[in-house]
């Protein structure tokens, strides 16, 4: 058994005013655990699963609370990596009450490493023949249907150094795409602009 399965999820910071991770001001969670190790990674440091502080019901009332005010677009949550399997299931029931408390009048932006289609879908990995017991199939849960049923917008793809461009919007690389799963559109590559069918 893990330190997170035995002592529970850790976030490493909290943003309560943040505009570089998603549209409109956000209330931003950076949740600890990432086992993508992207060479390059800004926030190395949350690598750990034992790094930070504990994600307790108390930090789940602040958050909430942060998230009121009106021009408080959403929430976004990021890491470290939060759909490690550990954080997946430390988070379903504060995004349970999220959307309980404010259904569909903010956001919610979920960061990445993995490929939506790869690795978290039903069927991920299954076009490449990818075996059941394959890396690709680890980051599958049983709630992981459910935390993307309440995602508006994911972004997608591990942090790759030499793709690195700064004049991308809400992304590090190139390869990692803005995937807006109510509308079943997707932003990818380095062009900016409106969303393309996916």
């Amino acid at each position: 058994m893990t330190w997170a399965i035995r002592c529970g999820v850790n976030y490493a910071s909290i943003r309560t005013c943040d505009i570089a991770n998603g549209e409109g001001v956000r209330v931003s969670l950076f949740v600890s655990g990432c086992t993508h190790h992207c060479k390059g990674c800004f926030n190395e440091e949350a690598w750990s699963f034992a790094y930070g502080k504990p994600f307790t019901r108390e930090v789940e009332d602040e958050l909430l609370a942060a998230l009121a005010p009106a021009y408080i677009s959403g929430l976004t949550i990021l890491g470290g990596e939060p759909m490690e399997p550990v954080n997946q299931h430390g988070l379903i029931g504060f995004l349970r009450r999220f959307r309980e408390q404010y259904g569909g009048t903010k956001t919610l932006w979920i960061y990445t490493g993995c490929v939506y289609d790869l690795d978290l879908l039903p069927t991920s990995g299954d076009a490449l023949g990818v075996e059941v017991n394959s890396p690709h199939k680890r980051w599958r849960t049983e709630v992981t249907d459910e935390i993307l049923g309440m995602t508006d917008v994911l972004v997608d793809g591990p942090f790759i150094e030499s793709l690195k461009d700064i004049s991308l919007r809400f992304r590090g690389s190139s390869n990692q795409r803005i995937i807006d799963l109510r509308a079943g559109t997707v932003q990818a590559g380095p062009g900016e602009g409106s969303l393309a069918s996916a």
